[in-house]
């Protein structure tokens, strides 16, 4: 074996928390898996090292929450989707307000905190009905956290609606929007969305709705769908992307003070609010209030693509590419604090292994999900159980909210533990 000086260079300086480049994150990903994992573990160490009062590395969060679609109707048709009808279609929809109602109903009886809410592109609905949706909502259930319509949503309605998109956005973030998620990111280079989904948003259009969120002061996730027709180089330009998103958007503001001020935000509670069913309290504001802190992107998730029942034939990728990326993610995304399990797509046993491979949340209990079982998995998850997988490995699970504040909950309650 030919000694490297310039491999164990570039190990010591992941170790030490500096920033990577491109063609160092493809080295990288060569590693043996296991050598991955643990500097991926360790970056893990050093993002949460001051979080919740010093106690980052002891807590595994998740959050409860419920993903409401509110239609399936959709004009893009992209190849990867199995849950998409067009208005022909006998199960098409639209969710009226009262079925959200409910659905939310129930989320909060089960110590929910939060929608996520997305839909397809529908080529009818009107601006006043997003507005009323929003509104009828944070009027109904001020306590929940509308987490809402992905960038390629919004490019949509800059189309339908012929308005800019700041407006748009200002207007739903009045009406009641409280986040942003990094739906429709797949994989953020032109020649990947031009194969896999030609009519939707490009790049550049994804990355310019969250640029405007930012600035507007919005929080957002960002994600990462692969394991299809992308090279591992475009998984690594879309790290890159999505890295300097974030540089621009807390601009002025180096990555270490970035993450201190997030987590000062964490730690500073302003009172307990009782949650509507007493089944606990949280020392967090009200969900939907502007955080402390420059807004940007709170978490990233990566996923792989899931092939069943969709019209995009490329060969799926297994556990060890989605713990190899995961973990590369993790190390390349220097500014964003927090990674999630994806154990939607991977199942319990690779979710809770993906903690230990740069991944500090377990992520939503998803107490209603459709789009990836729609296109064939349907692993399903308890509070139980995620509390069980987070305490397997040594942690303390802990809810949170959006922002990643700590939800504290009741001991007994039988649903939150």
């Amino acid at each position: 074996m030919i000694y490297d000086a310039s491999l164990d260079e570039l190990l010591q300086k992941v170790w030490d928390g500096k920033r990577i480049g491109q063609a160092e994150a493809l080295r990288l990903y060569h590693l043996p898996l296991e050598e991955l994992g643990a500097l991926a573990d360790r970056r893990r160490q050093l993002a949460k090292a001051i979080d919740y009062n010093g106690r980052g590395n002891e807590i595994v969060t998740y959050i409860v929450d419920r993903n409401v679609n509110y239609t399936n109707v959709c004009n893009v048709y992209c190849k990867f989707c199995a849950f998409y009808r067009t208005e022909k279609d006998d199960d098409a929809y639209v969710i009226t307000h009262e079925e959200m109602d409910r659905k939310i109903e129930e989320t909060v009886a089960l110590g929910g905190t939060q929608i996520l809410m997305q839909g397809g592109h529908h080529p009818k609905l009107t601006k006043q009905w997003y507005l009323d949706l929003l509104h009828h909502i944070k009027s109904k259930f001020p306590q929940v956290n509308i987490h809402g319509f992905s960038p390629s949503e919004f490019v949509h309605f800059r189309e339908v609606f012929n308005e800019p998109l700041e407006q748009i956005i200002r207007e739903f973030k009045a009406a009641g929007l409280g986040s942003i998620p990094g739906g429709g990111g797949e994989i953020l280079v032109d020649r990947v969305r031009k194969r896999i989904s030609p009519l939707k948003a490009m790049s550049d259009d994804w990355l310019e709705v969250m640029d405007v969120a930012h600035r507007l002061g919005l929080n957002s996730s960002a994600t990462m769908m692969f394991g299809h027709v992308e090279t591992v180089e475009e998984r690594i330009e879309h790290l890159a992307r999505i890295r300097a998103q974030q540089d621009k958007s807390r601009a002025g503001v180096p990555p270490a003070q970035a993450t201190e001020l997030a987590e000062s935000a964490q730690r500073a509670p302003s009172g307990p609010v009782k949650t509507t069913n007493g089944a606990g309290e949280t020392s967090a504001p009200l969900a939907g209030e502007t955080p402390a802190r420059p807004c940007g992107f709170t978490a990233f998730i990566a996923w792989t693509f899931q092939a069943e029942n969709t019209k995009l034939k490329a060969p799926t990728v297994g556990a060890h590419e989605y713990l190899r990326t995961q973990a590369l993610s993790r190390i390349y995304l220097d500014n964003i604090p927090n990674v999630q399990s994806s154990w939607v797509t991977q199942g319990q046993d690779i979710g809770q292994v993906a903690l230990k491979y740069g991944a500090n949340d377990l992520g939503s209990i998803m107490i209603e999900e459709n789009v990836v079982s729609q296109a064939g998995t349907t692993f399903r998850m308890t509070v139980a159980d995620m509390q069980r997988l987070i305490q397997d490995l040594g942690y303390e699970p802990r809810q949170r909210d959006n922002w990643y504040r700590l939800v504290r909950c009741r001991r007994g309650d039988g649903v939150l533990g």
